[in-house]
């Protein structure tokens, strides 16, 4: 029988994943010592980062819906997620002394909108539990002897853990930690890693440079966007290569899914979701006079420039002279302006990334099957979400998982 008092459990990332599992184990009665290792000089920069707007934390929806928000991988993170709900996660929040509120939105976020407050809480739990934190520390992976090997200011060291948890990130924001490096390390071990893809990010757009020249860094306000069945109300910004802004991250994966797919994706845009087309062409199909088909789209259909601008550039795409089209036409357009998506924002601006370690290489513990006593949580994992509060809920209730499994997987150990 071995003594549980010398088990130790590397944590190898400072994320809210790696935090997490790591405040799981510590907090166990098991007498585990618990390391966390962080390529970057601190931990938590992304989870800063994410604060730098409010911290959206989770949201406030009933569960059944919440868990829709997670698209095929439902199912599996189900358990994952009901372990670590929502009210759990306000709760964790509110024990470390920083109050919540359900927003207009459902999004839920501290009382005090940022993130430093929360993180000094939660470091400084994690010390009061005998967390150690190991800095500028980069994983290189295993050696001959399944040590854990890094790389450090000091020179390259091995460490020997009794379990593992990986929780490193996904492949954006490489320069607050999560640079993917970890997918090859995974392969040349033969586990299964999908690869990574941008989420929650801008499109591309070959916008002409007339339209490109006048309108790029404005925004489009109060649109509604739909790709296939899909659809979703905010706005847009647009940019000199395309798309960016929160509803166009709330369609990047079937935007992402349509361009992997085909090459290139279809998004509609609604200029005037807040009327419907009928009542619109009543507003349109009146003498123009000698009005400007600007002036008169600004009047008559409370269209901003940019919005004018979008319309006219789709109208040229599709061979029409703007100003020959009749009042039905411009309704069914301002109602549906198409937009050819040609391909997805590079990796390194995507706010998150999927793909990752396919969960039929981890057991519901979230051990790697062919790594006995490795555990993997966070965005590693082949999970996929909008924003919302969905990405930072997935990422605790994996990191939690992750930590239960290695409680109980030690414990067995200890029992052998």
């Amino acid at each position: 029988m071995t003594d549980a008092s010398k088990f130790d459990v590397a944590v190898i990332g400072g994320g809210p994943a790696g935090l997490m599992a790591a405040e799981v184990v510590s907090r166990s009665e098991a007498g585990l010592r618990v390391t966390v290792y962080e390529r970057m000089p601190s931990v938590g920069r992304k989870f800063l980062m994410a604060g730098r707007g409010g911290l959206n934390l989770t949201h406030g929806e009933d569960l059944a819906t919440f868990m829709g928000r997670y698209g095929c991988r439902q199912g599996v993170l189900a358990p994952i997620i009901e372990a670590f709900a929502p009210n759990a996660a306000r709760a964790w929040c509110e024990e470390l002394g920083q109050e919540t509120f359900i927003g207009t939105s459902g999004r839920v976020f501290p009382r005090s909108m940022k993130a430093s407050p929360l993180l000094r809480a939660w470091l400084n739990r994690l010390g009061s539990q005998d967390v150690a934190f190991k800095v500028r520390h980069r994983w290189l992976g295993w050696d001959d002897e399944r040590r854990l090997r890094f790389e450090t200011p000091e020179g390259n060291m091995a460490v020997r853990a009794d379990a593992t948890i990986l929780a490193l990130g996904g492949g954006s924001w490489g320069r607050l930690g999560s640079d993917g490096r970890w997918v090859e390390i995974l392969r040349v071990a033969d586990v299964g890693v999908a690869p990574l893809r941008a989420a929650n990010c801008g499109v591309l757009v070959n916008w002409s440079q007339r339209f490109r020249d006048r309108f790029q860094g404005q925004p489009l306000k109060r649109i509604a966007l739909r790709v296939g069945e899909a659809g979703v109300r905010g706005e847009a910004l647009v940019t000199a290569g395309g798309l960016e802004g929160g509803a166009v991250y709330a369609l990047s994966a079937q935007l992402r899914d349509a361009t992997d797919a085909a090459g290139a994706g279809h998004l509609s845009i609604d200029l005037r979701p807040d009327i419907e087309r009928d009542a619109l062409l009543q507003r349109l199909d009146v003498p123009r006079a000698k009005k400007s088909l600007s002036t008169f789209l600004r009047k008559a259909a409370q269209l901003s420039p940019v919005a004018i601008g979008l319309l006219q550039e789709a109208a040229l795409r599709m061979r029409q002279r703007p100003g020959d089209l009749t009042a039905a036409e411009l309704a069914s357009l301002i109602k549906d302006v198409p937009v050819a998506v040609s391909g997805m924002a590079p990796i390194e601006r995507a706010i998150s990334t999927a793909g990752g370690v396919a969960f039929d290489e981890v057991g519901r513990d979230l051990m790697i099957a062919k790594r006995p006593g490795v555990f993997v949580a966070g965005e590693m994992l082949d999970w996929d979400a909008p924003t919302g509060g969905y990405l930072l809920q997935a990422s605790f209730a994996t990191g939690a998982a992750a930590g239960r499994g290695a409680l109980d997987w030690l414990a067995a150990q200890r029992l052998n």
